[in-house]
């Protein structure tokens, strides 16, 4: 009988010991304003996949703003990724969607540590050229930052001609504003964080808006729109630009043909023997498959210096209600309104057109200076790629960090050229978008069974100091090199080593930028933008 009970009892112990463990293993539930989403966790992380923030933009709703999704009833499962947006895929990606394609795809993902108090909130926002990507591949995944102390989401966004797209009987039709749908849906994620993220834990009081390449020159003019007034306090852009649109950047209605995003969408009507303004030409076109809207619309064309159809509008289009100017327009007259932190990769992309026989030329009358400066900073060899890239991204980012320093808000400038030990050899800088699997610390998913510890290391750094800006909105902390604010007298950058490290320091290459700088087309003031 004793044995008995003393049996029992120790059941009894195994099941109140087991029962913390079951728990954490259990799927947690949140509910959101839509109804209750069952996710998953693993390794003390939270995960909420495939979350709806708005209706499926399909049928009548293709070209149209973002609706507020329909409620479900039960439980939803939140545990794997919905599709991410249609596109072209690239062979060659660094970053391939883990997720079926469709034009059903505005869907979020939400990571918090299991156990979590109110946390700042991180949201990304992908790159690839407004082209191509998504929310699932396999080096954007949110544990890593998770466990930093965040909630971090991710969101899928309309991409090629069904994000940025306008046509006369769109605008005839009075259903909205036309032209910046993908925009339109980022604008719509936040709204949705704002109204949604205390439920996983988050601060809707403290969202820092992330992005890299397209992305990050989707931040760059989130934070310059009137619309994204409110829904983010903090904003980082790797690689995004800061001056003009990377890509786009057409008006949405003044010059014909290609002069315009009406006229660009006129001519993709025509291709496919669609005319006129009325409901019988939008009809047609909402009838089109969706794989025919972005046929011809990718990244690889481009990087093979064939040009992008003359029917895609490439980016964001001035509208003057989402986009009111270029991001360096809206900098230069003073819109700064959240602290940034801004950089590059050392080998960054080049989008910058150059004279092929004397590619110094650009700097007209500052040629002998600029050579010079290119000599100085070690740059003599390979200097056409060198050019490109400090027009494209190595200055504009600086212009940037300048522009909220003289709006009095703090801002933080670097460059990452870190290369992984394995590939130093053969690689000269950091290329673009490689700074990304370090910063979400995703190094196994994008080089498998070739990290080493010194990589590692890198990840480390570099990730922690964008997440203690998430957290606080600045970048120091204990165990993290000094990083002071930018400053117009010194303009010092944060290096990230090449072979691994971080220093702060005078910018090595401020006299080829500097060259650069005075290069650059003057900036029209924001209400002479049509």
């Amino acid at each position: 009988m004793m044995m008995r009970r003393l049996s029992a009892a120790a059941s009894a112990l195994l099941m109140v010991l087991a029962a913390p463990l079951a728990a954490q293993d259990a799927p947690p539930s949140v509910r959101v304003a839509g109804g209750e989403l069952r996710g998953a966790v693993a390794d003390g992380i939270a995960a909420f996949k495939g979350v709806p923030y708005a209706a499926a933009p399909v049928g009548p709703l293709r070209w149209r703003a973002p609706q507020p999704p329909s409620p479900w009833t039960g439980g939803r499962d939140a545990a794997a990724f919905r599709a991410d947006c249609l596109h072209e895929p690239d062979p060659g990606d660094a970053a391939p969607s883990a997720a079926p394609l469709s034009e059903d795809c505005l869907h979020l993902n939400v990571w918090r540590p299991a156990a979590p108090g109110l946390l700042p909130v991180l949201v990304w926002i992908h790159g690839g050229g407004y082209m191509q990507g998504g929310s699932s591949p396999a080096i954007y995944d949110g544990s890593t930052l998770a466990r930093e102390g965040l909630v971090v989401v991710s969101l899928n966004y309309r991409l090629g001609r069904l994000g940025f797209f306008s046509h006369p009987a769109l605008v005839h039709a009075e259903e909205g504003e036309t032209g910046n749908f993908a925009l339109m849906d980022q604008l719509a994620a936040l709204r949705w964080v704002r109204d949604n993220i205390a439920a996983f834990g988050g601060d809707p009081a403290q969202v820092t808006v992330m992005g890299e390449s397209a992305g990050g020159d989707a931040v760059a003019h989130l934070m310059t729109s009137p619309r994204g007034a409110g829904l983010f306090g903090r904003a980082v852009v790797l690689s995004g630009g800061g001056r003009g649109p990377l890509l786009g950047g057409l008006p949405l209605g003044a010059g014909p043909d290609t002069r315009s995003a009406l006229g660009v969408g006129r001519v993709f009507a025509e291709a496919h023997g669609i005319t006129g303004d009325g409901p019988d030409a939008l009809a047609a076109l909402r009838a089109l498959p969706a794989a025919m809207i972005n046929a011809s619309v990718n990244i690889p064309g481009q990087r093979a210096n064939q040009r992008l159809p003359e029917s895609f509008a490439k980016g964001p289009i001035l509208d003057g209600a989402i986009v009111v100017g270029t991001p360096g327009q809206v900098l230069h007259a003073g819109g700064a309104r959240v602290p940034l932190l801004i950089g590059t990769t050392g080998a960054d992309i080049s989008l910058k057109p150059l004279p092929d026989a004397d590619p110094l030329s650009i700097f007209g009358l500052d040629r002998a200076q600029a050579q010079a400066a290119y000599a100085a900073a070690g740059a003599a060899d390979g200097m056409p790629p060198a050019i490109g890239a400090d027009f494209t991204m190595h200055e504009p980012a600086r212009f940037a960090a300048r522009e909220v320093t003289r709006a009095g808000l703090p801002a933080w400038l670097y460059r990452f050229d870190y290369v992984a030990a394995f590939e130093r050899a053969n690689t000269p800088g950091a290329p673009h978008a490689t700074e990304l699997p370090y910063l979400f610390g995703t190094l196994a998913a994008r080089y498998p069974d070739a990290v080493s510890p010194q990589d590692q290391a890198a990840s480390t750094l570099f990730r922690q100091a964008i997440a203690r800006f998430a957290r606080s909105g600045d970048p120091n902390g204990p165990g993290l090199p000094a990083w002071p604010r930018h400053d117009l007298a010194h303009e010092g950058i944060m290096l990230f080593g090449r072979e691994g490290g971080a220093q702060f320091s005078p910018d090595p290459w401020r006299g080829r930028l500097d060259a650069v700088a005075r290069a650059q087309p003057s900036l029209l003031p924001v209400s002479a933008v049509p």
